[in-house]
């Protein structure tokens, strides 16, 4: 084969792995949104009119308000009652009747625009407009889940409505520690792609690590890592990181709780149960290790759950015992689902296996353009 050709293949086949493995999403990976315009419109209100002058030699007389007769129907506020002729001067345009012929139908608009538009200048010879009357506020609607500001850890029993108030973290039973390998296959960028992954599980009783990369031929690893403490109520992250081509890192400071970020977005608040998404799998785990009984199926459980640029509120749904054909043989395990709730979420499923401490046996990620990744065990070990 000639060596330029050769060449031509090799960067082919290098180029088409970087895109493989820069969109492979990666422990609960985070799909970009698209940025949203924001138009803005104003409305400029009518100068007042000018003053009427009177002419040399005769005297201005103030003109009293018509007042509407008893027992009549009030006329409509755009044919306002004009003055007998014998009471007033010659006709000028009034100015009520301009502003009112001119406003939006929707008074509600028109008095929000007003208190964003510069005032008109000051006219002491002329009477200043009157006010649009403000519609009723709208009701607010109902926030979703998302939204909610829950700081602790709310479990729904099945059939529950509404939502739990928020509670310190259950107790847990830690997995013993283990190296879990995984075969990954899935679609990034409209290609298939198969890849390796191997999730890192080690703790002392006091502090812990949990380390997941996934690597693919003749490109490298994109590599997440969780560092912190184990309490009672399960883990306590106190860095996540996630690199790739460069590091980014979200950084739990519990003294002032909250959780900053290396990319510099907004800070976010971390309460009791937070997990980053990594220690995530870990923890959910352990909760359903230390009570199975009760994560009956319908069960919910929502936390925070902290990217390495974000925080939000997460909630699986416990659906019930499968037996899965994995690689590493057949697993009885039981599935953990987060369904997309808003557009651009992705699909979370997730399968724990109680013969493994209820360690991951299977996660599979799929995200609102199709892509998905789905990684099932090979193999098993100590670390």
């Amino acid at each position: 084969m000639p060596r330029r050709a050769l060449v031509f293949i090799t960067a082919l086949v290098l180029a088409l792995h970087w895109l493989v493995l820069s969109g492979v999403p990666l422990a609960w990976d985070s799909p970009a949104q698209p940025s949203r315009q924001v138009f803005s419109t104003r409305s400029i209100a009518p100068a007042p009119p000018p003053p009427t002058v009177a002419p040399p030699g005769v005297t201005a007389v103030p003109v009293a308000a018509p007042q509407p007769a008893p027992r009549k129907k009030a006329l409509s506020p755009k044919r306002p009652p004009a003055p007998a002729a014998q009471d007033r001067p010659e006709p000028a345009p009034a100015a009520a009747p301009v502003a009112e012929a001119e406003a939006p139908s929707d008074t509600g608009a028109a008095t929000t625009v007003a208190s964003a538009t510069p005032e008109a200048p000051a006219n002491d010879a002329a009477p200043a407009p009157a006010p649009a009357a403000s519609a009723p506020a709208a009701p607010a609607e109902p926030a979703t889940e998302d939204t909610q500001t829950g700081t602790g850890v709310d479990i729904r029993p099945p059939g529950g409505t509404g939502r739990s108030a928020s509670a310190p973290p259950p107790p847990v039973r830690m997995p013993a520690p283990t190296r879990l390998a995984f075969d990954v296959s899935g679609q990034a960028k409209k290609f298939a792609y198969s890849a390796r992954a191997e999730l890192l599980w080690q703790h002392d009783g006091n502090r812990y690590e949990a380390r997941q990369e996934i690597s693919a031929f003749l490109v490298g690893t994109r590599m997440q890592r969780s560092v912190g403490t184990v309490t009672e109520q399960g883990l306590l992250p106190e860095k996540f990181s996630d690199k790739s081509r460069s590091e980014q890192a979200a950084h739990f400071d519990y003294a002032k709780g909250r959780v900053t970020f290396s990319a510099n977005t907004p800070e976010a608040a971390a309460g009791p149960g937070v997990q980053d998404r990594l220690s995530l799998f870990i923890q959910l785990g352990a909760m359903l290790a230390a009570d199975p009984g009760r994560f009956v199926p319908g069960t919910q459980i929502t936390l925070t759950t902290v990217s390495a640029r974000s925080a939000d509120r997460w909630t699986f749904t416990v659906e019930g015992p499968e037996t899965l054909d994995l690689p590493a043989g057949s697993t009885p395990a039981l599935k953990l689902l987060r369904l997309p709730r808003k557009d651009y979420d992705q699909k979370a499923e997730l399968w724990v296996a109680p013969g493994l401490g209820y360690l991951p046996v299977r996660i599979k990620l799929t995200q609102a353009n199709g892509d998905f990744a789905d990684l099932l065990l090979r193999a098993s070990g100590p670390p």
